[in-house]
């Protein structure tokens, strides 16, 4: 769980963030199993997502003139083979939270990375999300076994078929429980989200997906993830639930303490928060029913010193 108390310090104060990091441990919260129940405790015995320590932020116009020194990053997530529509606007770092296929078939992945290849943008960041299938080895190896049902197409496939779709993805750089550095940002991205209905990449809430957060870095500048943290854009208004992972909060609020956090994977989330530190970003292109309509959102950051 996340002291109370716990000290917040300056972006620029990089000795005492490392230090609170390399002492930070995060363990299985009380309330792990259930979001909803977690946001209502938390909220009201600490405040914690209420101003002042939350609040919304505007996403940033596509004709504002970028400051100087800094990177603009351009978010899309959750496309679901739905691009040929999208207008994209202007940026130096695309980064794209996973959900770009509906299935992960091969033929889906190919016109992604088409038109990945169709965009100006200088670097081209990707993570998947539960709707690649094929990019979860472990699910795919389960899902062709069974001949699964539900994904008549894809439990078809012959393993050759699917056994390098990574490869597919030629033009941007993927991340999978991986980094890169861009620019002097170090990049952390990685799929896995809260079990949903047996999709690719889900995993158990509580020690299974602690165990992948604990593979992040402390001093990641951004951290791309499929699904959110509780709190921050993860409601559903249908199921009247919170279903962000209360694990990845503490996460990011407690040791890693990125500058930006985004992802998507909740429809219904779209939108933009700040807890004075980390900026969270669900940029899911599409809306609840499918409809690519919720525009890229773009967000500025200063550039690091080294770079």
């Amino acid at each position: 769980m996340l002291d109370p108390d716990w000290p917040t310090f300056p972006a620029s104060d990089g000795m005492a963030r490392r230090a609170l990091q390399s002492k930070a441990t995060v363990v299985v919260d009380e309330y792990s199993a259930n979001p909803t129940q977690a946001f209502t405790h938390y909220n009201i015995n600490q405040s914690r997502f209420q101003p002042p320590h939350v609040h919304m932020v505007e996403p940033v116009p596509y004709d504002a003139p970028k400051p100087a020194g800094h990177t603009r990053f351009v978010c899309i997530s959750d496309t679901h083979s739905r691009t040929d529509g999208i207008q994209m606007p202007y940026g130096d770092v695309l980064l794209h939270t996973g959900d770009f296929t509906e299935l992960g078939l091969p033929s889906e992945v190919k016109k992604f990375n088409d038109w990945l290849g169709s965009l100006p943008y200088e670097f081209k960041v990707v993570i998947a999300g539960n709707h690649e299938l094929t990019f979860d080895k472990d699910f795919m190896a389960e899902l062709v076994k069974q001949d699964y049902y539900r994904f008549p197409s894809v439990s078809k496939l012959r393993p050759e078929d699917f056994d390098d779709v990574q490869s597919l993805l030629a033009n941007c750089i993927y991340l999978q429980d991986s980094e890169t550095t861009i620019k002097g940002f170090r990049i952390y991205g990685t799929p896995w989200m809260p079990w949903f209905n047996g999709w690719a990449f889900n995993l158990p809430r509580g020690q299974s997906l602690l165990d992948k957060w604990n593979q992040i870095p402390s001093d990641i500048d951004i951290l791309m993830t499929h699904g959110p943290p509780l709190g921050f854009r993860d409601w559903v208004p249908k199921e009247l639930q919170r279903v962000g992972c209360v694990e990845l909060l503490n996460t990011v609020q407690r040791r890693v303490r990125p500058k930006l956090h985004a992802f998507g994977g909740i429809h219904e989330g779209y939108g933009i928060m700040t807890d004075g530190h980390t900026t969270f970003i669900n940029s899911s292109t599409c809306t609840v029913s499918f409809q690519p309509t919720n525009p890229p959102i773009v967000f500025d950051l200063p550039n690091p010193p080294s770079s």
